[in-house]
């Protein structure tokens, strides 16, 4: 998994800086991520402020105050518009809201790129530079299913999501962690749905530590029992694992996440975290950048990865505990990729 990562870096590197004319004199951007604490878009937002002063892009940065704020993330399109910003890259809280803002920036003649997470609809963007959130969910409810062992026909499951809104990457983690563990996800589209009596709830964490440990108190609350827990990101998984410690619960329970952070690689290798799906934030924010500044000189927008709506930025699961059957790389190989 090392080696494709780096793969498709160097690919689309190539792909996206190829052919480019003369440079483009005063190029902006615009980076917008949910927040400024999430250790991925703090990630984010340095991949993409290197990449911009290598290619000599000037970058302004937004976040909003905690995940969800939506308001703050149209102020800052609306900022970036004022300025006559190239292009903007967006990590979107709630993507179908954000939509008409979008459409405002793209006819100020800007290219609009999601990050991580799709708008809704997904079109509503000139690209999207994304984990492959489905398969990143699959490689966590495969590693879970198959840890359980025969287990896993029993399991009480919990969920804890991002925000309410949907769809966000919750909706293809969550589906894909049910695809993963064998159970029927119903509307693929939809979070909450489900019918599998293994599954004992869903609720909401905004992404941090004291909202995991909140959901993680509400869903033991409801059932006691519970002894598998899918976590938005690993933020949210410490703090589910504070709360399972509280109680004397945090051997009894498996909890895996997505992300893959420095942080949460550490996690992993202490037990805290069972495995976790790596994401590449700083890959995804400079190729980003380097699609802003081709367009800015070309007028060409990037393209999907072939047979993808979206061009994917890797992913490889991370546990010290491998599982047959679950391709997977360890957490001294995670350290060495933990975000690049």
């Amino acid at each position: 998994m090392k080696f494709k990562a780096k793969a498709l870096w160097g690919a689309a590197t190539l792909a996206l800086m190829a052919a480019a004319p003369a440079m483009a004199q005063d190029v902006s951007a615009c980076l917008i991520t949910k927040t400024d604490t999430n250790p991925f878009f703090v990630k984010m937002k340095e991949g993409a402020l290197a990449k911009a002063e290598e290619l000599g892009v000037k970058l302004s940065t937004y976040a909003g105050k905690v995940d969800g704020d939506h308001d703050s993330q149209v102020a800052a399109i609306e900022s970036c518009i004022a300025d006559g910003a190239k292009g903007i890259l967006i990590a979107a809280s709630d993507t179908k809201a954000i939509v008409d803002s979008v459409k405002k920036a793209q006819a100020a003649g800007m290219v609009v790129i999601a990050l991580d997470t799709p708008l809704d609809p997904a079109d509503a963007a000139d690209a999207t530079f994304a984990t492959d959130n489905l398969e990143a969910g699959k490689l966590i409810g495969a590693w879970a299913a198959a840890t359980l062992g025969a287990d896993a026909a029993n399991a009480k499951i919990g969920f804890l999501d991002l925000v309410p809104s949907q769809p966000t990457v919750d909706v293809l983690r969550d589906q894909g962690f049910m695809i993963g563990f064998g159970i029927d996800p119903v509307d693929a589209n939809k979070i909450g749905d489900e019918t599998d009596p293994r599954i004992v709830g869903h609720d909401v964490t905004n992404g941090n530590e004291e909202g995991g440990r909140k959901a993680m108190e509400n869903l033991l609350q409801k059932d006691p029992d519970i002894n598998v827990i899918h976590t938005i990101n690993e933020p949210a998984a410490v703090g589910a694992y504070q709360a399972l410690k509280a109680v004397g619960k945090e051997n009894d329970v498996l909890i895996v996440s997505v992300d893959g952070g420095c942080p949460g690689v550490a996690a992993v290798k202490d037990g805290q975290i069972g495995a976790t799906s790596q994401q590449y934030p700083l890959q995804m924010a400079a190729l980003g950048v380097e699609a802003i500044k081709k367009f800015a000189d070309t007028g060409e927008k990037p393209q999907p990865t072939p047979g993808k709506a979206f061009f994917d930025t890797g992913v490889a699961l991370i546990t010290d505990k491998p599982a047959e059957g679950v391709p997977s790389i360890d957490t001294a190989k995670g350290t060495e990729l933990c975000w690049g």
